[in-house]
């Protein structure tokens, strides 16, 4: 009896509890059904239009980090479709619009390796140097963001002259340049502050030659005159002093520059052979070149953003950038010997 009893015991335990088997079956099954069901999904995923028109609704709705995943999608699964091309683009608009600016600018710029020259390139371009300028930092911080906006924005216009979003570029350039000319008054003062007038000057020079139309030029042309008086070269001083002015007759920096010169016994003269004179553009005293006429920004294409849709850059409120068309760049008298006369 007692061995019968341990035989049907250790039957017992070799029996599988069936309702664990079934459920473990059925767990299976449903896990075979559900990766089927994804792999037939990746295998034949919607049609590209479809995709397109769904991620578009989102983007319409707000869902931006959605929409831009959605495009993602979308490039993925159809990369050869028409609609994958501008896939691309829209989803580096719609990271945009999320203010997720790295993916934006990497999205953008994967669609101008892949597919440059062509119309929707354009906004590539504007999105990464708009991204770009809402990293930018006030004057007495690092200028690379701004620096990287710019040359988006240059290759922009070099490129797409007549694209929706020239206009809008145009307005930016001389936002950065002015940023950047304010960054380098900021050093060359720190340096002129501090008898390092070799530095200064090259800090000045650099407004001079390639911020020309910004604000800060007047500014930049008084300080080498006085950075060149403190070193005793004095053609220097003269020479910027005539340029300033015969571009500024009237500024403030004019006459602070004058009136330094004469206590020096000095004059304004252009002394030809001097970085500034060869920097400055030789015109006839009076004349004016006329401005290219404004000609009307074409309509984007159906289905891509407007330049409003893209809000405007944000500017440090310290920068003295006004909403007046930038300057024109520096003149010089053809006659060496020509001395403005003070405005008092």
């Amino acid at each position: 009896m007692a061995l019968q009893a341990i035989a049907r015991a250790a039957g017992a335990r070799r029996r599988p509890n069936f309702a664990l088997v079934c459920l473990l079956a059925g767990g299976l099954v449903s896990g075979c059904a559900s990766s089927n069901n994804e792999a037939a999904k990746a295998l034949n995923p919607d049609p590209p239009a479809k995709m397109y028109a769904f991620a578009e609704g989102l983007l319409n709705n707000g869902s931006y980090t959605d929409a831009a995943k959605k495009f993602e999608d979308l490039d993925r699964d159809h990369p050869y479709a028409p609609e994958a091309r501008r896939a691309v683009v829209m989803a580096a608009y719609a990271y945009y619009k999320a203010n997720k600016y790295p993916e934006a600018m990497a999205s953008a710029r994967r669609y101008t390796t892949l597919h440059p020259g062509t119309k929707d390139a354009a906004l590539a371009h504007h999105i990464i140097a708009s991204a770009n300028f809402d990293e930018i930092k006030d004057p007495a911080r690092d200028q690379t963001a701004t620096r990287k906006a710019l040359t988006e924005l240059k290759t922009l216009l070099q490129r797409y002259p007549n694209s929706p979003y020239t206009k809008q570029a145009v307005n930016r350039v001389r936002l950065a340049e002015d940023l950047l000319a304010a960054s380098e008054m900021n050093v060359g003062r720190y340096y002129q502050n501090r008898n390092n007038h070799v530095a200064a000057i090259n800090r000045y020079k650099t407004v001079i030659t390639e911020y020309q139309t910004t604000q800060q030029v007047e500014e930049a042309l008084y300080r080498v005159v006085e950075s060149n008086m403190a070193l005793g070269i004095v053609t220097e001083a003269q020479t910027a002093t005539a340029v300033l002015g015969h571009n500024y007759p009237n500024s403030e920096w004019y006459k602070h520059a004058y009136a330094l010169l004469q206590s020096g016994g000095l004059s304004p003269n252009v002394t030809q052979g001097t970085w500034l004179s060869n920097a400055v553009k030789a015109i006839t005293p009076g004349s004016q070149q006329k401005p290219p006429e404004a000609k009307p920004a074409p309509a984007p294409s159906p289905g891509l953003p407007a330049p409003e849709d893209l809000p405007g850059p944000r500017v440090p409120s310290d920068v003295p950038v006004s909403s007046a068309p930038s300057r024109p760049p520096l003149g010089l008298a053809q006659n060496t010997e020509w001395q403005p006369e003070i405005r008092r």
